[in-house]
């Protein structure tokens, strides 16, 4: 995609976005509701076409090709099944339109039921179907026409929290298998993280980054990107003296020393609240803050602590289960301190940080 621009009157849904993918690559594109994704899908797919920019597959052009005739798999976010086809025949039904015979119809959809897991459903009707076999039946006629492109809209979004997670690996695992390329737009950021192997944030129909999960979520280039992605405890600091190692940072009289780098004076910390250690008060850790807890909440896998401290502020810490100090209390004096390397540094917006974290 080369500066894909769309606009509806007074509102532009897609500002000159381009974005190369690579074959055998899946791709998630996530962002804030209205931000674009699924304009942009759409475009990709022929449903919509851009007022400007290029858009190619294997070097071929797509603009102005009907999208029956841009051989990609679209799934959409409503399950969007035949109610008057059993699941074999919906699985068919692309073979079936591009004029396949019979038996090479039946083939198919046999072949990709069983990747699946619904063969032995194959006779039942969409009302018979959980909401989770309905989005299996979806894949299976999205990829029943071997497209060179797989685009996947919300996909998952309708279904219980425990059939999407298993889903989305299961999907992820057959899009590999068969040497797919997928675009994949969610909102759901866990969602993305687990599945792809990039990501693509978006905002008011622009592209704010694009990387791997994990660079994205460890080291985001924008502090949009940073409380999109996750969660993280977002604070005002000064730079106040920079060593040959380490600089040191004054957030309201508290301090923070992390590694050099190259920032300006005022500037926006990003701490993640996996990121806070806490201990009892005692003896002052070293370079730890003082307060209390105020707040505490079990997660399963971790605790959730909010911590009030002595100069007002206020952060989150997410404490794995198996940690010793996560029997402290709400109401207890604790110490806090901070992975250093862990700790995100972003300039100051002249928007203020209320405007650049918002997500509506």
């Amino acid at each position: 995609m080369e500066n894909v621009s769309k606009r509806y009157q007074d509102v532009t849904a897609l500002e000159r976005v381009s974005l190369s993918i690579d074959h055998g690559e899946y791709v998630s594109i996530i962002g804030p509701s209205g931000c674009g994704k699924t304009t942009l899908l759409r475009c990709i797919a022929g449903i919509i076409e851009p007022d400007e920019g290029e858009i190619s597959v294997d070097g071929r052009p797509l603009i102005r090709v009907p999208p029956e005739k841009r051989n990609l798999g679209y799934m959409f976010q409503e399950i969007a099944l035949f109610p008057h086809m059993n699941t074999r025949e919906n699985a068919g039904y692309g073979p079936r339109v591009r004029g396949y015979s019979t038996q090479r119809v039946r083939s198919i959809a046999n072949d990709t039921l069983e990747m699946v897991n619904l063969v032995q459903q194959s006779s039942a009707y969409p009302f018979e179907l959980s909401g989770g076999a309905k989005q299996k039946v979806a894949l299976a006629r999205a990829i029943g026409s071997a497209p060179s492109l797989l685009l996947l809209d919300e996909p998952l979004g309708s279904l219980d929290t425990s059939v999407r997670v298993n889903l989305r690996l299961e999907l992820r695992r057959l899009v590999k298998e068969l040497g797919l390329t997928a675009v994949h737009v969610t909102h759901d950021q866990e969602e993305a993280m687990s599945i792809s192997d990039r990501l693509v944030i978006m905002r008011d129909g622009r592209i704010i980054e694009v990387g791997k999960p994990h660079e994205l979520y460890l080291n985001p280039k924008e502090v949009f990107t940073a409380n999109f992605l996750g969660e993280a405890n977002f604070l005002m600091a000064t730079v106040i003296s920079v060593g040959s190692n380490d600089m040191t940072l004054d957030i309201q009289g508290e301090r923070i020393e992390i590694p050099v780098r190259t920032i300006p004076k005022e500037v926006v910390v990003a701490i993640r609240p996996q990121f806070v250690r806490i201990a009892r008060s005692g003896p002052k850790i070293l370079g730890g803050w003082e307060g209390r807890i105020v707040d505490k909440k079990f997660l399963g896998d971790s605790v959730r602590f909010e911590l009030d401290f002595k100069n007002g502020l206020r952060m989150m810490a997410q404490i794995p289960l198996n940690v010793q100090y996560v029997d402290v209390n709400v109401g207890e004096k604790i110490s806090a301190n901070f992975q250093r390397d862990k700790i995100l540094t972003f300039a100051r917006s002249t928007q203020g940080l209320e405007k650049e974290l918002s997500t509506g």
